[in-house]
């Protein structure tokens, strides 16, 4: 039973017991708004998925991480899956992408996609957004999910429709593979010289096929 004290009452009154707290009970909420604790939240988030993986970041964890209890991170976000949609939120709309992606002279597609990309992997704002998807997609399904969606039916399906080939879809796909490889091998893996080579040497070894996929021939 939890202790409690009576409290002192005038005569003829009916004593009234005060819940008295434990001494260092914990109240389950990060000192400061709310706000504040959904940012430190988030944060610890995204830096747990970015360098341990999906699997191996636990709630627990980032509440620890985050300077809060377990039960603020589920009544802040729900579940782990939906602590790690939130955490994913990234800092640029996936339209301002596209348009930089589609304006501009169709044959330089390629290249603009490639530097783009180089571009969000790199700044420090997407980092670790796109490291939490990329290592997560290794071994669980809904990161997968998340990534496909993200890279493919989100940005380059409707830059593979913007340039008016057909099998937007699988033109997407394409492109996306070999993004995602390029992402792994040299942001998660860093096989050298890829993860150190100068972003311009990446763009005009990888653009030209870039291009193919998206706007050319696929049986040449």
């Amino acid at each position: 039973m939890r202790p409690s004290a009576h409290v002192r009452t005038e005569p003829g009154e009916r004593p009234v017991e005060q819940r008295v707290e434990r001494p260092g009970r914990r109240s389950g909420r990060r000192p400061g708004t709310s706000g504040a604790a959904r940012k430190a939240i988030l944060t610890a988030a995204r830096q747990g998925f970015a360098e341990r993986g999906y699997d191996r970041t636990t709630i627990r964890s980032v509440a620890r991480e985050a300077g809060v209890d377990a039960a603020l991170v589920h009544h802040h976000f729900g579940s782990k899956a939906d602590l790690f949609q939130a955490a994913i939120d990234l800092p640029v709309d996936p339209s301002v992408i596209v348009r930089a992606l589609t304006e501009g002279p169709r044959e330089e597609v390629g290249e603009r996609v490639v530097s783009v990309f180089l571009d969000l992997w790199s700044a420090e704002a997407g980092r670790s957004a796109f490291l939490s998807l990329l290592r997560a997609a290794v071994s669980n399904q809904d990161a997968a999910r998340a990534l496909r969606s993200l890279i493919t039916s989100n940005l380059l399906e409707p830059v593979a429709r913007a340039v008016g080939r057909r099998d937007a879809a699988l033109r997407a796909t394409l492109a996306a593979s070999q993004m995602v490889g390029i992402a792994m091998a040299r942001f998660v893996v860093g096989v050298e010289p890829l993860a150190s080579a100068p972003p311009e040497d990446l763009i005009l070894a990888v653009a030209p096929t870039i291009q193919r996929y998206l706007t050319g021939s696929l049986r040449d």
